[in-house]
């Protein structure tokens, strides 16, 4: 009899242990990031590129304004190496313990720091960053959309920047219901393929416009202070431009994976496309663009241009379709992180009524956000600088000492402490930068003008 009801016991606790295993495969199979693990290598090459290529790629020659040639050159050149190296570390930690897979970077953070400590360290930096340039890109696709008006109408009346903001944010309360990663593949490509296109633009009609009669390459501030303040914030600005590391595991997820062929092979083919395309967008815009105008050129290089005012306009709405499709790409761990807590903390049951009304939420307070702050470009400079900066040039490499534990003064470990002290020499600087131009900008600020 009590081998019967021992028996009975150990049926029931499988039974409770497969049923927790199904449900927890349920509510995977619905989350965002988890949902869908068929991509191709390409999606994580046009994923990655629109990622990264931010519409700060514009604001490259301003940046190298106020860092002169050597210095300047030098910062993209280094930014560019060292963020290639820590993402090739994120895309081999991805499946570095045999049959589990990383798919978030803070699963990734708790691997190497524990439990509690891992979500402590990763989580807010990885949050500040993406709802950080989820408002910001509201901001851009918003005054975008205004230079777009009031360059092919310049006799209209004006309007104000709030009601674009509006009416940008409208595409995003329609696309951020799509469910996964690989369902915002068309868009994502999309967004690739216009930053390639206005960067191509912004560069090709400088080159037309040739270098101008009274170009000059010195520092424009007038006092010490100023130059050094303004160079500050221009690290920031390059640091930033590379900033795609916090969507990079969650990208490798999408891709199937098997013993015999591990993910992390298409991923890095995809990784080095994208990277070629990245350098493609960055080095000339910057160079060319701070060769032509010298340090009178402006904080976004179309607006220099001026003429022919059909170019412009094309290139401004070009802005405007990358941006949306970088809004989806870093809003998608958002969300997954927004609906993971809903529904394995809270228990709220998985359904397509949760996900529209969290979903809707977060879009309705980016665009709360961008409209009463749209100086919020500087506000990035302060806060990216506390986030961007470890999530992209530092953390990976400090995830990666702890985990594989390099010798002591060999290669790797020489390599992971350059990066670590390059990033947090950006972390401490670029914030002092972002704070000084908040303080300038927040001077003649109306709310909601």
């Amino acid at each position: 009899m009590e081998t019967q009801a021992t028996s009975d016991k150990d049926y029931a606790k499988n039974n409770s242990y497969e049923e927790k295993l199904a449900k927890q495969k349920a509510i995977d199979d619905w989350l965002p990031i988890t949902s869908s693990r068929n991509a191709k290598w390409w999606y994580s090459a046009f994923h990655n590129v629109t990622a990264m290529v931010g519409a700060g790629v514009l604001s490259l020659p301003y940046a190298m304004s106020e860092l002169g040639w050597g210095p300047g050159v030098a910062v993209l050149v280094l930014s560019w190496i060292i963020t290639l190296y820590t993402l090739w570390q994120m895309v081999e930690m991805h499946e570095m313990v045999p049959g589990k897979r990383f798919d978030r970077y803070h699963e990734l953070g708790q691997y190497a720091f524990g439990e509690k400590l891992g979500l402590y360290i990763v989580v807010p930096q990885q949050l500040i960053v993406e709802v950080g340039v989820c408002i910001v890109y509201m901001v851009t696709g918003g005054r975008s959309l205004k230079k777009f008006h009031d360059t092919v109408c310049s006799t209209c009346k004006q309007i104000k920047l709030t009601y674009f903001i509006m009416i940008f944010a409208s595409v995003h309360f329609v696309l951020s219901h799509l469910p996964n990663f690989n369902s915002i593949s068309g868009v994502s490509l999309a967004a690739a393929v216009m930053s390639l296109s206005y960067s191509t633009i912004a560069w090709g009609a400088s080159v037309a416009k040739g270098v101008q009669p009274d170009v000059q390459y010195g520092y424009k501030a007038k006092t010490a202070a100023g130059t050094v303040f303004n160079f500050f914030s221009a690290l920031g600005d390059v640091a930033f431009a590379y900033a795609g590391h916090n969507v990079v595991l969650e990208i490798q997820a999408t891709i199937p994976s098997t013993p015999e062929k591990p993910s992390k092979g298409p991923m890095w083919r995809g990784v080095i496309v994208a990277y070629i395309v990245v350098a493609l967008c960055y080095f000339p815009v910057a160079l060319i663009g701070y060769w032509m105008f010298g340090n009178s050129v402006q904080d976004n290089i179309l607006v220099s241009l001026e003429k022919p005012a059909w170019l412009i306009g094309m290139a401004n709405m070009f802005v405007v379709v990358h941006v949306i499709g970088s809004y989806q790409i870093y809003a998608m761990p958002v969300f997954d992180m927004m609906e993971t807590v809903l529904v394995k903390k809270l228990n709220f049951r998985p359904t397509r009524t949760l996900r529209f009304i969290v979903r809707n939420f977060y879009v309705a307070f980016t665009m709360f956000v961008a409209i009463t702050f749209p100086f919020f470009g500087g506000l990035l400079g302060f806060f990216g600088g506390f986030a961007f900066a470890p999530t992209t040039y530092f953390l990976p490499c400090i995830m990666w000492l702890a985990i594989y534990e390099p010798r002591k003064f060999g290669l790797s470990w020489w390599t992971n402490w350059i990066c670590i002290i390059f990033g947090v020499f950006l972390m401490v600087l670029s914030p002092i930068g972002g704070l000084r131009q908040i303080i300038l900008q927040a001077k003649d600020y109306k709310f909601y003008s």
